[in-house]
């Protein structure tokens, strides 16, 4: 297995650079891994291939408006801070941009605090000292943290927010989420299927490509994750029912199955802490019975995931129908439902 192997080509007119109005008018590419069957629909009509029985995993997680500007100390040269994880009250892990930022320097958060930077962690990641909290100023001093192939300035800032977020803590959105709807949710549970909801902390590495040739040596990124009790009996409900397990995106199927694979046990235990879990082909899913995700980047650990759910040869096969069919890719683009 090479990193080669998830390579692709998508012209530039592909990438979404504005969500779909509204949100569950975005297409849906269906396909069933048994017979290779493909539908095309729309993601309103996600609630046709649900059943009573089984359960939607969601990810509630909320992106913080973690982009903030500075000036440096003395000086008054630009900045720029990127909030990536909170270690204490006042100090976070973040990536910087600007010339000279050693351990020692001063900043001024434009209308915000001082912050210093306290300890180098290679590239542009360093550790910061806010001179106070700064997570109470974050609605009102950060910007939401777009990927870097969005160049189209947000409307606002809940456009790249699910409708059920509520737990802040993500550098970047859980894209499968930003399709539903309140009207999509609703519809889904007049079906009997029952909503459960994890959280997972989604971390800008999830953007950064595999770059090393054996996708087995990438250095895969850590993110917090929690998955309750409710999660882990509903679950339990609708396996012994016969139903089926749908995660609502990559960050929805890591949580799950990195709590299935803390036990040895068939039953998923509940889980809170990091996980480092790297999903590749030849995984063995315990827990997810159907994926639903949007089309993600070449080489990426996403795209790696989503071959190990069905096959590499399937998934690129379906890249290529979409790009021909004129889907829309990455965080604002459109929908696969993998069954």
């Amino acid at each position: 297995m090479r990193t080669t192997d998830f390579d692709y080509f998508l012209p530039e007119e592909c990438i979404a650079q504005r969500p779909a109005k509204p949100r569950d008018s975005s297409r849906l590419l269906v396909f069933n891994r048994d017979d290779d069957h493909v539908e095309h629909r729309i993601f309103h009509q996600l609630p046709d291939y649900l059943n009573a029985n089984d359960v939607l995993v969601l990810n509630e997680t909320r992106v913080i408006p973690a982009r903030l500007k500075a000036q440096k100390i003395p000086g008054g040269g630009r900045a720029e801070v990127l909030l990536l994880h909170r270690l204490g009250d006042m100090t976070w892990e973040v990536m910087v941009g600007g010339g000279g930022l050693k351990p020692g320097k001063k900043l001024q958060i434009i209308n915000g605090p001082q912050a210093q930077i306290r300890e180098d962690l290679g590239g542009p990641r360093r550790v910061i000292v806010f001179s106070e909290a700064i997570t109470p100023m974050l609605d009102r001093l950060g910007e939401m943290p777009l990927p870097p192939y969005i160049h189209t300035p947000l409307e606002e800032n809940s456009e790249y927010q699910t409708t059920f977020a509520r737990h802040p803590g993500s550098a970047a959105a859980p894209t499968a989420g930003l399709h539903f709807t309140p009207n999509t949710i609703a519809a889904i549970e007049d079906k009997g299927v029952r909503i459960a909801k994890i959280t997972l902390h989604v971390g800008l590495d999830t953007f950064v490509p595999v770059r090393e040739d054996d996708p087995n040596k990438h250095p895969i990124h850590s993110e917090w994750c929690h998955v309750p009790l409710d999660v882990v009996q509903a679950i339990k409900t609708a396996k012994e029912a016969g139903g089926k397990v749908v995660a609502a995106g990559t960050t929805t199927v890591r949580a799950l199955e990195t709590a299935a694979h803390t036990s040895s046990h068939q039953n998923i235990p509940e889980f809170e802490g990091p996980t480092s879990l790297y999903i590749l082909p030849g995984f063995d899913f315990r827990v997810v019975d159907a994926m639903l995700t949007n089309f993600h980047l070449p080489r990426s650990t996403l795209l790696m995931m989503v071959s190990a759910f069905a096959s590499k040869e399937q998934i690129l096969q379906l890249y290529k129908m979409a790009t021909i069919e004129g889907y829309r890719f990455y965080s604002f683009g459109d929908a696969m439902l993998i069954l």
